[in-house]
């Protein structure tokens, strides 16, 4: 398949898959506008021969990462989102972040480590039947503070530093993330749609961060370029 061929093939299914859609002109963020093709309805329509160019350019990337061992930090806390970057993120083995983003994850991971340290601790005591010892009402409150540890913190179980690189769905949603990665000079990958201010992100991608179809997509399309990386080491 020619490159011309391959790129009108990623083109339809990116069409199909609604990634076309923009918000309206009035939400626009000035930096997406070299990614716009034109406003229809009032609603701008993203050029999606750009948006499968840089899809391309990412994937490259991550390929890359893969074939050295490298750490994505997945994101996406938007309810669209959760599940589908759960899924991929855990099929990779890779941390992920699907509840809401806790401050200091990159740029003070050494205090966010102890807290994965105390999840792992009360899964293995658990395991063994180490909670038995407690009385109900210590137990109620540690079952109490291991729920909560387990709704922020399970995902980044693999973590064991600050990530290579940060993946996020809607980087104006995920704006605190952005800006960690950023202060600790980690790159950021992003699908973001026309909104977002996408100066300063390394590898933005510009297509609808807001329908499950498009965001699906996308998160899919960089995982299969991770298994890709990862199968030619």
């Amino acid at each position: 398949m020619t490159k011309d061929a391959k790129n009108n093939e990623v083109v339809e299914a990116l069409f199909k898959a609604g990634a076309h859609f923009g918000y309206t002109k009035t939400r626009r963020h000035p930096s997406t506008s070299p990614f716009i093709l034109n406003s229809k309805n009032k609603a701008d329509v993203i050029n999606l021969e750009k948006t499968a160019e840089s899809l391309e350019k990412a994937k490259t990337l991550v390929k890359t990462l893969a074939k050295e061992n490298k750490k994505i930090l997945f994101v996406g806390t938007k309810p669209e989102a959760k599940q589908i970057v759960t899924l991929a993120a855990e099929s990779l083995e890779m941390p992920y972040v699907a509840e809401r983003w806790v401050g200091g994850i990159i740029t003070n991971f050494p205090e966010i480590k102890k807290r994965i340290a105390k999840l792992i601790e009360w899964r293995e005591n658990k395991a063994k039947g180490g909670l038995e010892k407690y009385t109900k009402k210590e137990r109620l409150l540690i079952d109490k503070e291991a729920e909560r540890l387990q709704k922020y913190f399970s995902g980044l179980v693999s973590l064991t530093k600050a990530p290579d690189l940060l993946f996020v769905v809607d980087s104006s949603k995920e704006y605190i993330a952005v800006s960690e990665a950023q202060k600790s000079k980690v790159p950021v990958m992003s699908l973001s749609n026309t909104d977002c201010d996408i100066r300063g992100l390394e590898y933005p991608i510009i297509g609808n961060d807001a329908a499950t179809s498009s965001i699906s997509f996308f998160v899919e399309e960089i995982a299969k370029a991770f298994r890709e990386g990862r199968s030619e080491k």
